[in-house]
């Protein structure tokens, strides 16, 4: 499961649906491979849960278009979106 943190006030998502959207069409990236995160860049971020209906406050979240990964770890990716910094915990 998928661990998705703001870094500037520790807001997120949980869960095993990880996609990245093309911003452009709003539309999930078929080709997206989460082992090249070279694929990200440019994409929006949706972590969440496969259905919805969960009882937590959200399903989903989805980050603005990501423009810089940071660092990665076996643990962690760390990057930014236009407005914002994420850590991505695996």
């Amino acid at each position: 499961m998928a661990h998705l943190i703001r870094d500037s006030d520790g807001q997120g998502c949980s869960g095993c649906r990880v996609q990245a959207i093309d911003p452009a069409t709003n539309k999930a990236v078929e080709s997206f491979d989460p082992l090249d995160l070279k694929t990200l860049l440019g994409k929006c971020l949706l972590v969440g849960t496969i259905t919805a209906g969960t009882y937590s406050d959200r399903d989903y979240w989805i980050t603005s278009p990501v423009t810089e990964i940071v660092s990665e770890t076996n643990e962690e990716i760390k990057f930014k979106t236009k407005n914002s910094s994420y850590t991505l915990k695996k």
